[in-house]
């Protein structure tokens, strides 16, 4: 693209630049009416937030996302960039992107007086117009809007009142662009109050300098409201200042979970066919939904989705971790694999006393256990349910397991673990009478396909152990399902599947 190299040349092309939220606003309606995804990789947020981020936009306001931890926040902010022009001329050299046609900074004016339309401009990019700050209680006014600094004086022998000594901070620096601070409670309020200024006048004032410089800028925060009561908060006089806050929301349903899972997690790996099955995905996204509603957890922290996108690559690394020890070709994710999938879980949600007082891995457990129940009462019919009329021509409900039921109140037991081979997994499984029969029957799984049989096999068997219809034992990697009539006064916590 041949872009013109003077002010001259410029003024020659009819270039008349806008300011930045005019700018942004023009080609958000261009996207508007071109029917153009504007914010791809969102999910979820199409009837919430990005509606009104749109009429944010649109009214030409400085923005505030306010959500929970993993709600995209940061994600969207970064895809502003794309409402920028491709590019937009600036004096070259300039410290603070000054217009061509309207330069604010000394030495742009002093350059213009000297040399008119001779002055030399540069190009600059949309992503180079785009600054981002995460608010630390370390972050100095001087970081954000500029100080003197000595060593320029020095090196080009100026007084400390001169404007040539100062040294600008990063939102003069993003001048014509959009600047973003992310976890903004995090800033110390006297360092808040040097907002003031850029949001109210659209100008900056350094130390003692007689001199106002006007900012044309986009600003956009993001925070979470759990940091106002502990690590900080917004205050007052700036939070009136910001245009529109925007509230965020985690998924409202599992298949968005899932979208947003799919879209992030990294399961695809070098030389393995990789299957996982669908109830697998839905069972990682109720651990996150089971959480989000659990009384030992402190639902003002939030649970990011990353403990979903977390939980998935940990259970898809252990299958594989399997299929890599028995030179398998095929990696598919068993129930027994789940507990590999905890430690992806605990650093990701903050327990209450309650919680702290059962411990992490316990919670994890129930909240496991009540996600699989979940999704079992999906699948298949409800062990728990009375038993009902007969309809004509339709079983009762508990007939669908009683033969399976009968196995296990004779005596009988299986064991399996994540490290069996699928021929050992499946063939141990098989023991189990009509097991096979009621996973093909409710699952309409291919036969052929052992590793997805087998493992649909075993959602059966734990799926009636979370309604308490047999029992499961877990030692040193492996699982045991036995009668629950033998064992139901051993008193291993079942009570906390109940109230997680």
């Amino acid at each position: 693209m041949n872009h013109a190299k003077t002010i001259g040349a410029l003024r020659s092309t009819g270039y008349v630049g806008s300011t930045v939220k005019d700018e942004v606003r023009k080609n958000l309606i261009g996207k508007l009416r071109r029917n153009e995804e504007l914010f791809p990789g969102i999910v979820g947020y199409e009837k919430t937030v990005i509606p009104a981020l749109i009429n944010a936009i649109l009214a030409r306001h400085d923005i505030l996302l306010l959500g929970l931890r993993g709600q995209a926040k940061s994600r969207i902010v970064r895809q502003l960039p794309t409402l920028l022009d491709e590019f937009i001329p600036v004096i070259k050299g300039c410290e603070i992107n000054d217009n061509p046609h309207g330069p604010v900074c000394k030495r742009c004016n002093d350059l213009v007086r000297e040399h008119g339309d001779e002055v030399e401009i540069e190009w600059l990019g949309r992503q180079e117009r785009f600054s981002e700050k995460l608010a630390t209680p370390d972050v100095t006014i001087a970081d954000l809007i500029g100080d003197i600094d000595p060593i320029k004086a020095a090196t080009r022998r100026l007084h400390y009142s001169h404007e040539g000594a100062i040294h600008f901070g990063i939102i003069p620096r993003t001048n014509r662009g959009i600047f973003a601070i992310n976890e903004l409670p995090d800033l110390q309020p006297r360092i808040q109050v040097g907002l003031f200024n850029v949001m109210e006048e659209r100008d900056i004032q350094i130390r003692g300098f007689n001199v106002r410089i006007p900012l044309d800028v986009m600003i956009v925060f993001t925070a979470n409201p759990e940091d106002y009561t502990n690590r900080g908060n917004i205050i007052t006089p700036l939070k009136d200042r910001i245009d529109s806050q925007i509230l965020t929301h985690y998924p409202s349903t599992v298949e968005d979970a899932i979208a947003i899972t799919e879209q992030e997690a990294w399961v695809r790996r070098d030389g393995l066919e990789l299957s996982i099955p669908y109830y697998f995905r839905e069972i990682i996204e109720h651990i996150a939904f089971e959480a989000r509603r659990s009384e030992y957890v402190d639902q003002k922290s939030g649970v990011s989705a990353r403990l979903s996108i977390t939980a998935l690559e940990n259970l898809v690394s252990n299958a594989e971790r399997r299929a890599l020890q028995h030179n398998e070709t095929k990696i598919v994710p068993r129930l027994c694999d789940l507990p590999h999938a905890l430690p992806a879980m605990t650093g990701k949600i903050e327990l209450v006393f309650e919680g702290e007082q059962e411990g992490t891995l316990k919670v994890g457990r129930a909240l496991v256990g009540k996600a699989i129940r979940q999704v079992f009462r999906q699948y298949f019919p409800d062990p728990l349910r009375k038993r009902q009329r007969r309809a004509e021509g339709e079983q009762a409900e508990d007939s669908v397991y009683a033969p399976l039921l009968r196995w296990f109140e004779s005596g009988n037991r299986i064991e399996v673990s994540d490290d069996m081979p699928v021929r050992a997994y499946l063939e141990e499984l098989n023991r189990v009478k009509s097991l096979r029969d009621i996973t093909l029957r409710q699952m309409k799984i291919d036969e052929k396909n052992i590793h997805e049989l087998a493992s649909a096999m075993e959602f059966v068997l734990d799926g009636l152990h979370q309604c308490s219809r047999i029992a499961k034992d877990e030692v040193d990697r492996v699982t045991e399902y036995k009668d629950l009539v033998q064992t139901i006064f051993s008193g291993r916590g079942e009570s906390l599947d109940d109230d997680a």
